[in-house]
């Protein structure tokens, strides 16, 4: 299939495929006319990486998914790379998560604070 196909297919522009094609994970076979053609493969990869990019992951995060599905695995998150990238992000995001419980414990305090001060 031709850029424009992949695009419709995956979802996206041809343009964030030249882009992802800039960083590698990407990989187009070139025809005699210098057009990019896709395989059923690199539909499958460009899938992946808008899935782990709508979720917050950063196109280093993506490499060893996109790796792990060339090397021929059912998914993405099929290899030990992958694993302790998920790993990472969770570990990330339960941080997130933390922070955010003491700030909103703070602000809890400090509404709490201003109701019983306030002027009647």
């Amino acid at each position: 299939m031709l850029i424009g196909e992949l695009a419709e297919q995956a979802g996206t522009s041809t343009r964030m495929l030249r882009y992802y094609e800039a960083h590698g994970l990407v990989r187009p076979a070139r025809a005699a006319n210098g057009y990019r053609r896709y395989d059923e493969a690199e539909l499958r990869v460009v899938r992946e990486i808008r899935e782990l990019l709508a979720v917050g992951f950063g196109l280093d995060d993506i490499r060893p998914f996109v790796a792990c599905l060339r090397a021929g695995n059912p998914s993405g998150d099929a290899c030990p790379d992958s694993v302790a990238v998920l790993r990472r992000k969770l570990a990330e995001v339960d941080d997130c998560l933390d922070r955010l419980g003491t700030v909103r414990r703070h602000l809890q305090e400090q509404l709490t604070h201003a109701l019983a001060t306030r002027p009647q």
